[in-house]
């Protein structure tokens, strides 16, 4: 069966600053700032989170529905999708808008100025998760806020299992909102950061987030791992060293692939959380959010050289 992947498909324009940011920005002209940097370098890479974690799914060997609303310009995107063998069943065009494209600049201190134009994906709320009994799992990754309230909605109506991972759309719900969409999932999950601010949004603690979830909350700590907590228990999951550290960017989604492909065979979600920690190693150790590919086979004994156990079928 299908997992459905609700969230944004989009371009990243990376650039590359060759000096610092900081050389270039006067403190106290702050408050009539007017500067341009000249970025002689330019990498321009399938994202989105949505675009990422199918990417992920499919090198896995699952089956990835992305649903997301793109823009006039997603023709090269939609010609990757069809050589990856991806569906599209689920993506909606307008072309009255562009494609969801995020601008990140970074410089020599590997700071970043980030400028991100939702376009299309604001219209994905139109999308709606079907009910013919074809998806076995889903998840609500940032995207439009309309969408992500709906299709919260439409999961648990459905019966559908489903991960929330509010990422970078976390703000823009207030504390009775996220209430009611980590009610209505199975799993949260979300770094150190953005636990955090859902703590302070909701007035939660651990246990009354756990209180809500069918699954558990997965807490992800960078290079310290992550980890798992359901009302049986915390387990803590250790970070895979990476052979290199190449690019971040889409580590996160990388990491969600690998659990949700784990949850959906009914693993328990202790190896499904260690296989979505080998997927950010992975991911990391190569630039761009899609830029990996997997061998299933030195997947599966790489797994079992870093925890110890053989990866379940």
């Amino acid at each position: 069966m299908s997992i459905l992947i609700c969230g944004s498909l989009a371009y990243d324009n990376i650039m590359v600053f060759p000096e610092r940011f900081k050389d270039h920005i006067l403190p106290d002209k702050t408050h009539m700032l007017n500067v341009a940097f000249l970025v002689p370098e330019m990498h321009r890479n399938f994202g989105g989170c949505a675009g990422n974690i199918a990417y992920g799914l499919q090198q896995l060997g699952a089956t990835p529905l992305p649903m997301a609303a793109v823009g006039a310009d997603f023709d090269r995107y939609a010609e990757r999708l069809d050589e990856l063998g991806i569906s599209q069943a689920y993506v909606l065009r307008d072309d009255d808008h562009f494609t969801a494209q995020a601008y990140i600049t970074t410089d020599l201190d590997d700071n970043q100025i980030t400028a991100f134009h939702p376009g299309a994906m604001d219209q994905n709320h139109r999308n709606v998760v079907p009910t013919d009994g074809t998806v076995a799992w889903g998840i609500i990754s940032p995207d439009g806020k309309q969408a992500m309230l709906d299709h919260s909605d439409q999961f648990k109506s459905a019966g559908i299992p489903h991960i929330f991972d509010p990422g970078q759309a976390l703000p823009m719900f207030n504390g009775d909102e996220l209430r009611g969409l980590v009610a209505n999932a199975d799993w949260l999950t979300v770094n150190s950061y953005e636990w955090e601010m859902i703590v302070k949004k909701t007035g939660w603690t651990r246990g009354e987030a756990l209180a809500g979830l069918k699954g558990g909350l997965i807490v992800t700590h960078g290079g310290e791992g992550s980890k798992l907590l359901t009302a049986d228990g915390e387990a803590d999951i250790p970070a895979v060293r990476p052979e290199r550290i190449a690019d971040p960017t889409g580590c996160g989604d990388a990491y969600r692939a690998g659990l949700l492909f784990g949850l959906e065979r009914g693993w328990n979600p202790v190896d499904a959380a260690r296989l979505g920690s080998l997927m950010g190693s992975i991911k990391i150790a190569h630039n761009a959010p899609q830029g990996y590919s997997l061998d299933l086979n030195d997947l599966t004994a790489r797994y079992k050289t870093e925890f110890g156990s053989a990866m379940p079928a």
